[in-house]
């Protein structure tokens, strides 16, 4: 099972088959392949060390996702296998947490809230969004990622493609996992933008098609720049410094729009709110 915590990714094996337990996670991880990045994690297992080449080929793994294994959890023969793979051994697998059901459910509902009988929010992520510009301060680059500026054959947007001059980019046809569209101003695709694949405008993005990837409007700090695809089902949102994710339950047969409204960014669909907001 793979979960998220106060601390970071929890990958917990538990007493399940070592190579089974990764194989469910690993499908998981490659769902939203850029959306664990940078995140910081720990192993759970209970008593069963796994295979030291398995282990090692799971390591690898989280490496190509980003994710860093710092620690592991389990009884006392995981102390030696962590040192061996240079891990710390964080002791004895933590105690979960119990929560009843209608506690979860009633604080579920006390953060949702709705704009109109037809508009959805999705919650702002601001810690999320404070500690990715904590990262990039740390690394000496600007709070919020700018485009760069050069220049590339026309068509072609493999890996990255920027724009000179503030304007809007448009682009015709399918972004995969991996291609990215930087641009000061807006940007237009006429396609679909695949998971992996990220587009980053310091105006509006708009997607004739479905948007599945990563996309930042207003990545200067407009908040008033806005998203607008045909099928809006994004790994990651961002306006400004606003940030939501998708939590894979919403569907929509419709164009929808997403633009900060008060603390949070909100979707409703393009037929209600077109370009009259």
């Amino acid at each position: 099972m793979l979960r998220g915590t106060a601390s970071g990714l929890q990958f917990v094996f538990g007493g399940a088959d070592f190579g089974e337990a990764w194989e469910a996670m690993a499908q998981q991880l490659a769902e939203r392949p850029s959306f664990y990045r940078a995140s910081q994690a720990t192993a759970v297992f209970d008593d069963a060390v796994p295979d030291e080449a398995g282990f090692a080929a799971f390591l690898s793994a989280l490496e190509g996702y980003g994710i860093e294994l710092h620690g592991i959890y389990g009884g006392e023969t995981f102390s030696s296998f962590a040192e061996r793979f240079e891990l710390v051994y964080l002791g004895s697998p933590p105690r979960p947490r119990v929560t009843s059901f209608e506690r979860k459910r009633a604080a579920r509902a006390e953060r949702t809230v709705k704009l109109s009988e037809t508009a959805r929010s999705l919650q702002a992520d601001f810690a999320g969004a404070r500690a990715d510009i904590a990262q990039r301060r740390a690394r000496g680059e600007a709070s919020v990622k700018k485009p760069l500026v050069g220049i590339e054959p026309p068509g072609i947007a493999s890996p990255a493609r920027f724009a000179a001059e503030p304007g809007t980019l448009y682009h015709r046809g399918t972004l995969r996992g991996g291609q990215a569209l930087q641009q000061l101003g807006n940007i237009v695709v006429v396609g679909d933008v695949n998971p992996g694949a990220e587009l980053v405008a310091s105006g509006d993005i708009l997607v004739f098609g479905a948007l599945r990837g990563t996309a930042h409007a207003g990545a200067q700090g407009d908040a008033n720049a806005r998203v607008t695809a045909l099928e809006l089902a994004p790994t990651q949102l961002r306006i400004a410094t606003f940030i939501a994710t998708d939590d894979g339950k919403r569907r929509s047969t419709e164009a929808e729009v997403a633009f900060v409204a008060g603390d949070r960014i909100a979707i409703a669909p393009f037929a209600k709110v077109g370009m009259n907001r």
